[in-house]
């Protein structure tokens, strides 16, 4: 883009490249476009994604895509009980031509981050990563190193699988902006995977479609986007209502507002549009809210979800209009 782009041809050309993105990651993952634009909304913001599902349904695949779209540095992190803290930000070691100490990176210096099966490592390991996505930065013997821009950490849990983990605090659940679940696939769409992998991997002949400086550029984009104060207020009562409600121990914190709002506008840039709408709130509100929310022990005895109690309350909580928000 040319430096003397209008406001609308920078908007325009961000929604172009969000969506030449989740294209180019569908033609390795079949039929999961929702979670694939989900994934690349966080990135636009600058937050990071926690994926909860069984093993085998793609998230490694999902990941390795979107790095490969956008010629971006990769790696895999096992959090097992006896890693630590070290060996995901690095340490500081002895350098014999100096006979001084260097700092040598850990796998966390690269620009999109798998932790896989984060609740296996313990809580001291699990919380190394809280400056990394907080601050993009890591601090070791009191020196400060940047990490990459951009930055993106995927954490997996299995949710069938409780044995020898460690649940993550709710500190940490905060920081990711979205919870992600794959699913798994129609029949038609498994078949589709197992025709293209049948072939070869259409993974290894992933080319990329944009680069880290797109992405740079689509935070402004984001921020470009219109969000009235009805959309606000309206944001601020379902997160509210979140706190005021019978089935709900914890409610979404006022960092979930903000992350709804930003999703809220980075869903609008990728449909094309210039404002958001309450359609837009509604859309985001469960990957942004599930994984926030800790429900009473009477509620998970009946079996609700956070899931089902979200929807309940966007049904209760009154919507603006769509023409009250862009007039």
């Amino acid at each position: 883009m040319k430096g003397t782009a209008t406001p609308e041809e920078v908007r325009s050309h961000a929604g172009e490249t969000l969506r030449s993105i989740v294209e180019n990651i569908q033609r390795v993952i079949v039929g999961k476009e929702t979670v694939i634009r989900n994934l690349m909304l966080a990135l636009a913001t600058g937050r990071h994604v926690l994926v909860e599902d069984v093993p085998g349904v793609g998230k490694t695949t999902l990941i390795k895509s979107l790095a490969r779209s956008l010629n971006l540095s990769f790696r895999r992190i096992q959090f097992t009980p006896d890693l630590l803290p070290s060996d995901i930000t690095g340490t500081s070691v002895l350098d014999p031509d100096t006979s001084g100490f260097r700092f040598r990176k850990g796998p966390v210096f690269h620009h999109v981050v798998l932790a896989d099966e984060i609740n296996r490592a313990s809580p001291k390991t699990q919380s190394s990563l809280l400056e990394c996505m907080e601050e993009g930065q890591v601090t070791v013997d009191g020196v400060t190193h940047p990490l990459p821009k951009p930055f993106l950490v995927m954490a997996t849990q299995n949710p069938i699988e409780y044995e020898g983990t460690f649940p993550l605090p709710e500190a940490q659940l905060d920081r990711f902006a979205l919870s992600l679940q794959m699913g798994y696939p129609g029949a038609g769409e498994e078949r589709e995977m197992m025709i293209r992998i049948g072939r070869s991997s259409p993974l290894d002949s992933l080319e990329a479609v944009a680069e880290a400086q797109d992405i740079a550029r689509l935070g402004p984009a984001v921020e470009d986007i219109h969000a009235s104060e009805l959309v606000m207020d309206y944001i601020i009562a379902i997160n509210r209502a979140t706190r005021n409600n019978s089935d709900i121990y914890l409610g979404a914190s006022p960092r979930a507002s903000l992350v709804l709002l930003k999703l809220s506008q980075a869903l609008a840039l990728y449909q094309g549009m210039e404002y958001v709408l309450p359609d837009h709130v509604k859309e985001m509100a469960v990957p942004v809210l599930r994984h926030r929310l800790i429900l009473t022990p009477e509620a998970r005895w009946d079996n609700r979800t956070p899931e089902e109690v979200i929807r309940e309350i966007l049904r209760r909580v009154t919507a603006p209009a769509s023409s009250e928000v862009i007039s």
